[in-house]
């Protein structure tokens, strides 16, 4: 019988090594499966890669992490929005490795690693110092550069509603980043705030299918289980 749920935050994480490459859902903390990043820290994982829309705020979550010392490099669209004190000050220091991708490249590089697609070429950035050191190509008379996918050994992702065989709903704009994350991960965790019986969700809503998905947390409305 396939049951992907866990009984814990630590099983759920369970296993995760040092330089791991973490992909994070969420849009600012709007979907953002807070209670498995910060149970990151207890696992003892360091030198970590993390890819995330922004660094975290105040000092839960993606900060808090950032905190303890355990990133060694963030890959993000937006590092300064308000709050984010802690990646301000390591990056400052010299602590933190830093590289930025626009938005929606950030999302099609996730997607195309899900999709199997190594690389793709986007007009995006062309012309900035986001683009140098690339290839680049005229298509269709626009000049392209060309972005690799990006996989990551770990993706943390929040869900709405998820059934025992790891299939997932998204409530509103907490969907964001999350499908293109889950496809993405090696390993797919995920915390949901509820449970459907298998059979229960409509295949028409569900949005990432349990074959992206290895573990799955149940944290009523966020509640941590450690």
């Amino acid at each position: 019988m396939i049951d992907k749920f866990v009984a814990s935050v630590v099983d759920a994480l369970h296993g995760i090594e040092d330089g791991s490459t973490i992909l994070l859902g969420g849009f600012g903390a709007v979907g953002q499966a807070t209670h498995l990043i910060e149970g990151l820290i207890e696992t003892g994982a360091k030198d970590l890669t993390v890819v995330a829309n922004n660094a975290g705020y105040g000092r839960v979550g993606l900060a808090r992490l950032l905190e303890a010392g355990r990133v060694r490099k963030l890959i993000c669209s937006f590092p300064r929005i308000a709050g984010s004190t802690i990646f301000e000050s390591l990056y400052r220091a010299g602590r933190l490795e830093l590289e930025l991708v626009p938005q929606g490249t950030l999302a099609e590089r996730m997607r195309a690693a899900g999709a199997g697609v190594p690389a793709f070429f986007t007009p995006t950035g062309v012309g900035t110092r986001l683009a140098e050191g690339k290839e680049t190509r005229e298509v269709g008379g626009r000049i392209h550069v060309l972005e690799y996918a990006l996989p990551g050994d770990v993706a943390l992702v929040e869900a709405w509603q998820a059934d025992r065989w790891g299939n997932l709903r998204y409530r509103a704009a907490g969907r964001n980043f999350n499908p293109v994350v889950a496809m993405a991960g090696r390993l797919t965790i995920v915390q949901t705030q509820h449970v459907a019986k298998l059979g229960e969700l409509d295949p028409e809503t569900v949005v990432t299918p349990g074959i992206f998905v290895d573990r799955v947390v149940h944290l009523p409305h966020g509640d941590p289980v450690l």
